[in-house]
């Protein structure tokens, strides 16, 4: 479904401005710049409304965390959200990036990322569209460059579909599976989980969920 455009959406981004990344080529030196301390990064593409990032930079204060999102309204949401909890993050650990994750390579200091996260990405499910899934290969490639050479990606969807395209472009890639699971949610794994609103709602209505954490080859 698609979001109705916010009202005064670039006037309530700007109040927000102080946890907003204005210009992705200020990545090319790295994220020093970002962020008031050195900490590992980790990067969140598709951060919808924001619950993920904000709970998980919260919950883990000495790393950063960059939360993209595509839709300037959706972002204007997460934002907001960011915003009001500002005061329960021990540590200013949080940014937000608008734009497309096409344009990370170009833009980003290479090998500079710990963690890349993937949260319910839109699985885009006619055939003529695999490309635009951010799990194939030709974004495979895009974070292979960003992590570093022990960085992981982190991939969660509720859609069984794109979770079995995703091992298939994994295993195409060379990539290693060091976890995977069609049941998250009664995993080992779930204690440290935190929700997008995504998976929750979904959740709720008793959906399995998908994931699995893979390192990329060098």
């Amino acid at each position: 479904m698609r979001m109705r455009k916010k009202k005064h959406g670039a006037e309530r981004i700007e109040a927000c401005s102080e946890l907003l990344i204005r210009e992705i080529s200020s990545l090319k030196d790295g994220f020093d710049g970002a962020f008031g301390a050195g900490r590992p990064v980790h990067l969140e593409i598709g951060c919808g409304k924001g619950n993920f990032a904000v709970g998980m930079a919260s919950k883990y204060p000495d790393i950063n965390f960059v939360a993209m999102e595509r839709v300037a309204d959706v972002c204007c949401v997460a934002l907001e959200k960011a915003m009001a909890s500002k005061q329960e993050r021990p540590t200013d650990n949080l940014r937000f990036l608008i734009g497309d994750a096409k344009l990370l390579a170009e833009n980003i200091l290479p090998h500079s990322v710990d963690c890349i996260y993937l949260n319910f990405s839109d699985p885009w499910p006619k055939s003529g569209h695999a490309k635009r899934r951010l799990t194939h290969r030709s974004f495979l490639d895009i974070y292979r460059l960003l992590l570093k050479e022990d960085g992981i990606l982190r991939f969660k969807t509720d859609n069984v579909g794109l979770f079995e395209f995703s091992l298939e472009e994994f295993a195409a890639y060379g990539a290693e599976i060091l976890w995977q699971t069609r049941d998250l949610h009664n995993s080992e794994k779930n204690a440290d989980n935190v929700m997008t609103e995504y998976e929750k709602n979904f959740s709720e209505q008793g959906f399995a969920i998908c994931s699995a954490w893979v390192k990329l080859p060098k």
